[in-house]
């Protein structure tokens, strides 16, 4: 018996027709000669059918070659799709569809069938169209003077307009099969027609616009032999009358409704409920997924005890699984994943022993899988993934259950809660997929895996499993295509002469210790196309042989080893354009010419010298869009041949030794979004050529030896960026008024360099920085890199940034989205803080220390709400402090030292909670925590002093404080 016995009967139903059309002999020619030859006017009528569709495969072959005006192929009923009546010679078959021609693509027609050419085939009862392109004139409009059809098949036909009987298929009363399904740009206001069509068992209008149909449901339930119902995705939505009252299995309605698939419309549970009640007795399929089902799942499941496949998946149901769901014993598919049910799973799931395929992943459940389920031996796919199920894994279960063998296949437990070891699994031997990953496993996974002889997937990752994986855990896994023991205390203790039994499409053993040596069992694999062995132990060279082994290789990833020794060039010619992460080794020498034809290169933290060869790579056969080769002790001028590499979107090059100008052929790469230069050597000025690099959102130069003004073009014309870092150089001259223009900058950074002039008043135009908090924590950057089989996610680069804060070179990564900072420190600035500065109010962090600024300060300065470090030390400000500065009770940093404030400090805040070297330089400044009294306070009264009650540390931002702020920003 088929798994899926239903569906295999629906999808079977066409055949069935066509088998009763050609085997019955007072009907069809069957398959010997006809009596009689086909009839003349029938005959023009296909030839000019012929001539209108020219109908061909993918090559151009005339797919209608057994259709012409030769003698030997004058008798039409011997044409390829064509069968005709044994006695009288009509035409009754035409099957044009690609299961005749024996082909499984879709082919090309470039005529279109007229009205002429099949109203001549007045006998025909059985005619499918299906996947031919009939756009250009709507069959509809003359089909229904083919009154003897039987078979309709229109399905894929592109067919627009409106279906408006009567003069279309109202007429055709003896349909039995109708699908006229995936017209794009059909639309009916009514389905009063279809009550026309008395004689059909199965219907099938998905995709059809039933939107305007209110009464589609009783008319459908009008015909009487109905056995199978299609209406996916027609836009119906559940009326108050879903099921009128006189409707009933009794009174006309269709009695034999077996199967039904209601899927990706807007349904609703009470009508499933009204529905479910008077089809208890005749469904045996029911397909409801991506309906909007919302609110519990109806107890009127229990009651469906015909009932062998139900899909409730993608819906919005919630609460509990009921109980009921025990009483589907006929039951083989259970799909309800992708919902919101809670709860426990019911020990009545024991009692649907025909069950082969269960899927109630992605949902809120909680608690021990019943034991029950583990034995039911017709179980094919169990699939629990993304839930919280907590508990152990089965032992011992074979010992219990009154099966002799069990049909488990697919076991997917991922993302749970789930304790203990990977037991003993060997009473499931045919198990094919097993799923375990980002639960709580814990101790050793069992040598008896090895046995499982069928297994093509293991995935055990991101637990917290340990011990010793062995060759015996991979003896009979001849048929293993996916290994994944990544993220978890693995050993693999395997011998370097080791040739396992297996070819694998996926290794992904990162944070398992496979070394100190390089695994040279990887010799022996040629199909894998993504490699894993990141964070391994490895202390060794990697092996020549290693670039030329032949697999169509994806993405590779050997980072955070000990690898040493150079690279030797290789004529590698890479399958694809694969993603390559050398990072975090202490590899050195050049860089060679074949790793740079991938479509992304990650060697940061190695000690490569040199990267010449990048001006050997081809242009015409370039994919590289993402390069990171910071921390390397790359020196000398850097190559001008970005040209070459003009689809890049990530260089990252900070923190080497380069020196020289910055190469022009940079401005060559339009689709730039993010360069980091920082910490080398570069001298001149920036080049105007990067105005061309419009797609930048990250422009970082700081700590080199530029020079000259701040070009004003980057604000005409980068208007993109989020993080401009040109900080420790030699710029001179004003800071130019078109930065203003950057209304997406959140970082500016444009400390340590001889810029003179104001402090712009125009900088209240940076919008992203007048925003409260943050969206994203990152900055996220996609790239053209190879995607990850693993990935729930496109391809991404979160950037990061070595930011000076709070005295400090920290490197933000996982927090740089929220970081809001402006820092304008050891310049040459003079005149006042520009009052317009108090509407940045996202700002995290304003330093405009050691300057030659003066003036009082802004008033409203305690609007900046969020900054948790503000440096104004070293300056000339004068005047109080303003009061509104105790507002700003986030403030972990605070430095006013060195000006000459004056007046008393606000009391009764956290003002006081500060170092007095904070307000020390300010001769006239008093009062807590300052020892020197203010005027009229009495003896020992020194202020308040309180306690820091919001837990303000003078080190890093913190999480939580990014926490709060992103939280605060969203109930905004």
């Amino acid at each position: 018996m088929s798994r899926f016995l239903a569906q295999i009967v629906v999808s079977l139903l066409p055949l069935v027709y066509l088998r009763n059309f050609a085997a019955d002999g007072s009907n069809s020619s069957g398959f010997g000669e006809p009596k009689i030859e086909c009839i003349a006017v029938e005959r023009r009528a296909l030839l000019k059918v012929k001539q209108e569709l020219q109908i061909t495969d993918g090559n151009g072959t005339d797919l209608l070659s057994s259709w012409g005006s030769e003698e030997a192929k004058r008798d039409c009923c011997k044409w390829m799709g064509i069968r005709c009546d044994n006695k009288s010679g009509n035409v009754i078959l035409v099957d044009l569809s690609r299961s005749t021609f024996g082909i499984s693509q879709y082919y090309e027609n470039r005529g279109n069938i007229t009205t002429s050419s099949l109203i001549e085939l007045r006998y025909l009862n059985y005619l499918d169209l299906s996947f031919l392109s009939l756009r250009r004139i709507n069959i509809l409009d003359f089909i229904g003077k083919l009154s003897n059809l039987r078979y309709l098949d229109l399905s894929y036909t592109r067919l627009i307009g409106d279906i408006d009987p009567p003069d279309q298929l109202a007429n055709l009363t003896t349909l039995q099969f109708l699908d006229i399904s995936h017209n794009l740009g059909l639309r009916a206001k009514s389905l009063d027609w279809v009550s026309n069509l008395s004689s059909l068992r199965q219907l099938n209008l998905s995709r059809t616009d039933l939107s305007r149909a209110n009464d589609w449901m009783s008319r459908v339930l009008q015909l009487p032999h109905l056995e199978n119902l299609e209406l996916k995705n027609c836009g119906l939505v559940s009326q108050k009358n879903f099921i009128p009252p006189s409707l009933s299995p009794f009174n006309n309605s269709s009695m034999y409704l077996a199967s039904v698939d209601l899927s990706g419309n807007h349904l609703s549970a009470a009508s499933i409920e009204i529905f479910l009640s008077t089809f208890s007795g005749s469904l045996v399929r029911l397909v409801l997924s991506s309906s909007q089902l919302e609110g519990s799942i109806p107890e009127a499941f229990g009651n469906m005890t015909s009932l062998k496949y139900l899909d409730l998946s993608l819906n919005r149901l919630e609460g509990s699984i009921p109980e009921a769901f025990g009483n589907m014993t006929s039951l083989k598919y259970l799909d309800l994943s992708l919902n919101r049910l809670e709860g426990s799973i019911p020990e009545a799931f024991g009692n649907m022993t025909s069950l082969e395929y269960l899927d109630l992943g992605n949902n809120m459940l909680e608690g021990e899988i019943p034991k029950a389920i583990w034995s039911i031996c017709t179980l094919r796919t169990l699939q629990m993934n993304d839930n919280s199920l907590s508990g152990y894994l089965p032992q011992n279960t074979q010992s219990s259950s009154k099966c002799t063998s069990y049909s488990l296949d697919t076991l997917d437990l991922r993302r749970n809660q789930l304790v203990g070891s990977v037991p003993n699994l060997t009473m499931f031997s045919s198990l094919r997929d097993l799923r375990l990953s980002t639960n709580k496993l814990n101790g050793t996974v069992s040598q008896s895996i090895g046995q499982l002889a069928q297994l093509e997937i293991l995935d055990v990752s991101r637990n917290s499993l340990q011990g010793v994986i062995s060759e015996a855990h991979f003896r009979k896994l001849s048929k293993l295509i996916y290994l994944d023991l990544s993220f978890n205390s693995l050993a693999l203790n395997i011998s370097s002469d080791w040739s396992p039994p297996f070819q694998l499409d996926l290794v992904l053993l990162g944070s398992c210790k496979v070394g100190p040596q390089f695994p040279r069992w990887l010799r022996t694999q040629k199909n894998y196309y993504q490699l894993d062995i990141s964070n391994g132990g490895i202390s060794d060279s990697i092996p020549n042989w290693f670039w030329d082994l032949p697999p169509p290789l994806f993405r590779m990833n050997l980072s955070n080893n000990q690898l040493s020794g150079g690279i030797a060039n290789s004529s590698r010619q890479w399958a694809g354009f694969p993603e390559i992460d050398l990072s975090s080794n202490q590899l050195e020498g050049p860089i060679p010419t074949f790793l740079f034809k991938v479509a992304a290169v990650h060697l940061s933290r190695n000690k490569f010298s040199r990267l010449d060869s990048l001006c050997e790579v081809n242009a015409e056969f370039n994919a590289l869009s993402f390069i990171d080769i910071s921390y390397n002790e790359l020196s000398g001028e850097l190559p001008d041949c970005w040209s070459r590499l003009y689809i890049l979107n990530i260089v990252n090059l900070k923190n080497n030794k380069l020196s020289g100008k910055i190469p022009t052929s940079f401005g060559s790469l339009s689709q730039l979004k993010s360069l980091h230069l920082g910490n080398n050597m570069f001298i001149g000025n920036i080049p105007s050529s990067l105005k061309n690099c419009r797609e930048l959102i990250v422009l970082a130069a700081g700590e080199n030896n530029l020079s000259g003004p701040i070009p004003a073009w980057i604000g005409e014309s980068l208007q993109n960026l989020t993080i401009l870092s040109l900080r420790s150089n030699n710029f001179y001259g004003h800071i130019p008024l078109n930065l203003c223009h950057l209304s997406q900058l959140q970082l500016l950074d444009l400390s340590i360099n001889q810029i003179s002039g104001n402090v712009p008043k125009c900088l209240k135009n940076l919008t992203a920085m007048k925003q409260y908090g943050s969206t994203n924590t990152t900055i996220s950057h996609s790239y053209g890199g190879a995607e990850d089989a693993t990935a729930d996610r496109p391809v991404s680069y979160d950037d990061n940034l070595d930011v000076v804060w709070k005295g400090t070179n920290t490197e933000f990564i996982n927090n740089l989205g929220l970081v809001k900072s402006i820092d304008l420190s050891s310049n040459k600035l003079r005149g006042a803080i520009p009052k317009d500065i108090t509407e940045l109010i996202g700002l995290v962090s304003l330093n405009l220390s050691r300057n030659n600024l003066s003036g009082q300060l802004p008033l409203e300065i305690g609007h900046l709400t969020l900054l948790d470090a503000l440096d104004l030390s070293n300056n000339h400000f004068s005047g109080r402090i303003p009061l509104s500065l105790s507002e700003v009770h986030r403030l972990s940093l605070l430095d006013l030292s060195n000006n000459n404030f004056s007046g008393k400090i606000p009391t009764g805040t956290q003002l006081q909670s500060f170092d007095a070297a904070v307000y020390m330089g300010n001769p006239e400044l008093c009062g807590a925590p300052l020892l020197n009294k203010c005027r009229g306070e009495e003896t020992g009264s020194g202020g308040t002093e309180e306690a820091n009650e919001h837990g303000v540390e003078d080190g890093f931002i913190s999480d939580g404080y990014f926490i709060n702020v992103k939280n605060q920003h969203q109930k905004a």
